[in-house]
């Protein structure tokens, strides 16, 4: 599979973020360019990734197509609009966005009505008309599970491409977003297994993060850097490695770069521990 990362090295040409890229070791990346660049850089970036073996994973989008002001959410709709035409453009894996949340002060935070049937509906119309609008022909849109928001579980996640009924549309596994309960963090391994044995053919791209247990009265579940809590790394290796072995595997939220070549070393050990390679 391909591993991946942000880069912290400054660069002014496609070349040298190419190069850049392949000097940490990865053959994924995030996508380089803004949605509105010239098409000529648009395509320079692409033809360097193809050039130096390097998987676009990802454009992402993050905000909420379910805005509860209308002038937000139509905002929000052509910003995902916009980046799923660049993530075409580009030849990424995937456009990648959360589903959205009735939160009126966070716009990916829990709510009530994140979960109505009303809402499941306003996300199907939500996604065909961003897929529709755009009609890629080579990427995907895609939203990044959440576990306070649909889709939260790999069924409602099956339920929902099926209702949405789009060749277009697929999936961004994070397996640590799902992890909701302390059964689910101490036998994280049977979940992975879950939401690649329901959706294996559909994902696209995976993020990398580790999962933590907070010691509290009620059960409170967070996110670590990779190698520093429990996630069964094994498991979620060898699920993306029989699925697609040119499956990227981005590492995300840290702030530094230590911290993400700390977290390269661990997975790439993992991955040698299970005989896996990695480009």
């Amino acid at each position: 599979m391909r591993l991946g990362a942000p880069i912290f090295t400054e660069y002014q040409t496609p070349e040298a973020w190419a190069q850049a890229v392949r000097d940490k070791g990865y053959a994924a990346a995030y996508c380089p360019v803004k949605a509105g660049a010239p098409p000529s850089e648009i395509k320079a970036y692409g033809e360097a990734a193809a050039k130096h073996d390097i998987v676009i994973a990802e454009v992402g989008v993050w905000n909420n197509p379910l805005a509860p002001d209308p002038g937000e959410k139509k905002k929000a709709l052509a910003h995902c609009c916009a980046q799923l035409r660049l993530a075409d453009e580009i030849g990424a894996r995937c456009c990648v966005n959360i589903a959205g949340s009735k939160n009126k002060e966070r716009w990916d935070g829990p709510h009530p009505d994140n979960f109505a049937q009303e809402t499941f509906e306003e996300i199907v119309a939500s996604v065909r008309h961003i897929i529709d609008t755009v009609r890629p022909k080579r990427t995907y849109y895609t939203l990044e599970p959440m576990a306070w928001a649909i889709p939260d579980t790999a069924d409602s996640y099956l339920e929902l491409i099926r209702a949405v009924d789009r060749d277009r549309f697929a999936v961004h596994l994070d397996i640590v977003n799902v992890i909701r309960t302390p059964r689910e963090h101490y036998q994280n391994a049977a979940l992975i297994g879950e939401w690649f044995g329901t959706l294996g053919p559909h994902i696209r791209s995976c993020h990398a993060k580790d999962t933590v247990l907070e010691a509290r009265f009620t059960s409170h579940t967070g996110e670590a850097v990779p190698g520093k809590g429990r996630l069964d790394y094994g498991a979620l290796l060898r699920h993306i490695e029989a699925l697609d072995p040119d499956m990227p595997l981005m590492i995300e939220h840290l702030t530094t770069e230590a911290e993400y070549d700390a977290a390269a070393r661990y997975i790439r050990d993992a991955a040698a521990r299970e005989g896996i390679g990695l480009k």
